[in-house]
């Protein structure tokens, strides 16, 4: 299928594809972006027609096939997810990968018995991209929301777009000896992982759930075995990369009706950047200086 591309956006996993021996792409030239939004110009997939609205994210774009940042993107049909009703190119693009994960994250949550009402949320690294939209999905479902950041100044930013309070990483720690913390969440989303991670699930109330979507903290977990065993808490790994068709669809077709952004929402996340503007947000992103999203006009 071949895609006229009117969006893309900018991930973490966008900026490690530009650093040779990171294990994203083996082979360079390269074209990066792992999200994609436009229209349908040919496709041999009855499925589809010229002229369908589309989005893509996940499997191989922009890791070990051509990405989303070009005009022009042929894909395979089976990784295309037709645009839900009501939500734009953009919009959906706003969203991409990170805005995606946040939802998957949400919904295995529900999936596990999670429900407004029961106790704050936590979100970990909040002003990124999964952290920003699962705060702000979070709280148009009616959830308690908790954001950590280390970053002081965003604190308005983050209570703008839902956050009831915020806190410091380093308030997460238990007393030293202790294995398990006392019980403050209901469940957590986190794309951080690494020692983060430790603190969350030791903190984290019974029978909840701790949705894992990243490692830009460290990719080691060094943990007991005593809130899986004691607190039955579980931790969710969150894939958005080879996730099933037909959740895939289910939760941009939720994202679609529950948590669209629109308005000054969509202003508060989102900065729109031109192809040219790229290497410059690339470099915010690694280096964790980005607060929300790049959306990448290409039309």
């Amino acid at each position: 299928m071949t895609i006229r591309v009117a969006y893309s956006s900018v991930n973490y996993k966008d900026g490690l594809t530009t650093i040779p021996g990171a294990g994203i792409v083996s082979q360079y030239p390269h074209i990066p972006g792992i999200d994609l939004a436009g229209s349908v110009i040919a496709s041999s997939d009855s499925s589809f027609k010229e002229g369908d609205e589309v989005l893509v994210t996940g499997y191989g774009l922009g890791a070990s096939h051509p990405g989303g940042f070009s005009e022009l993107a042929r894909v395979p049909a089976s990784w295309v997810v037709p645009m839900p009703q009501g939500l734009t190119a953009k919009a959906a693009m706003a969203l991409g990968t990170a805005g995606f994960t946040a939802a998957l994250s949400i919904h295995r949550m529900e999936q596990n018995g999670l429900s407004p009402g029961q106790g704050s949320v936590l979100v970990s690294g909040a002003t990124g991209g999964v952290g920003s939209w699962a705060v702000s999905m979070l709280a148009k479902s009616g959830y308690d929301v908790t954001a950590s950041t280390r970053k002081s100044e965003e604190i308005a930013y983050l209570k703008s777009i839902g956050a009831r309070e915020t806190i410091l990483p380093s308030e997460l720690e238990a007393p030293e000896a202790k294995p398990l913390g006392r019980e403050r969440w209901a469940a957590a989303v986190d794309p951080v992982g690494g020692p983060f991670l430790t603190q969350v699930l030791n903190a984290v109330r019974y029978g909840g759930s701790v949705a894992l979507s990243g490692f830009t903290g460290g990719s080691e977990l060094a943990a007991t075995v005593y809130p899986f065993i004691v607190r039955g808490v579980n931790l969710l790994g969150i894939d958005s990369v080879q996730c099933p068709m037909d959740v895939r669809r289910a939760v941009w077709n939720r994202i679609a009706a529950e948590w669209q952004p629109e308005g000054a929402l969509l202003d508060a996340i989102v900065q729109e950047i031109p192809l040219s503007g790229l290497p410059a947000a690339i470099q915010q992103v690694l280096q964790g200086r980005m607060r929300g999203r790049f959306v990448v006009a290409l039309a």
